[in-house]
């Protein structure tokens, strides 16, 4: 069985952190971008760890290939979904453009509408085994 790279799910976090610390050079460590760019770091390691974690069950489309349920599955349903969200609020707090977070405030019910669909496809497939998951994880 051929092992498959974990490279781009720390290659991207890594990216947006040199990204971030780039474009904040020379500005002030206010409280408030000091609390962007640990949102935005935290955000995008944590998005890896669940992506490596998923493993092949990844996809852009809604499939049910297996139900995972280790790891950060074993408390929070949409961990991707989750953390890529705290990551994009971070980006407004860490430029201090707090405008930006309207960006935030489309995305979050389209991942809420994504995961809903994505539920109804796992429980489909899982029943009764995806219907006692999601009645002890969160989101």
């Amino acid at each position: 069985m051929e092992r498959k790279s974990h490279f781009r799910y720390v290659a991207l976090p890594l990216a947006v952190v040199l990204t971030v610390y780039a474009l904040t050079l020379g500005l002030p460590w206010t409280p408030m971008r000091v609390a962007g760019v640990a949102m935005m770091i935290l955000g995008f390691l944590f998005w890896g760890i669940a992506h490596v974690q998923l493993g092949d069950s990844f996809s852009v489309r809604p499939e049910a290939r297996q139900l995972v349920t280790h790891g950060i599955y074993s408390r929070i349903r949409n961990p991707i979904y989750v953390f890529s969200a705290i990551a994009i609020a971070g980006a407004p707090l860490a430029f201090e453009k707090p405008l930006w977070l309207l960006v935030f405030v489309v995305i979050l019910p389209v991942q809420l509408i994504r995961s809903r669909r994505e539920a109804r496809v796992l429980e489909d497939k899982f029943g009764e085994q995806y219907r006692e998951y999601a009645r002890h994880t969160w989101i």
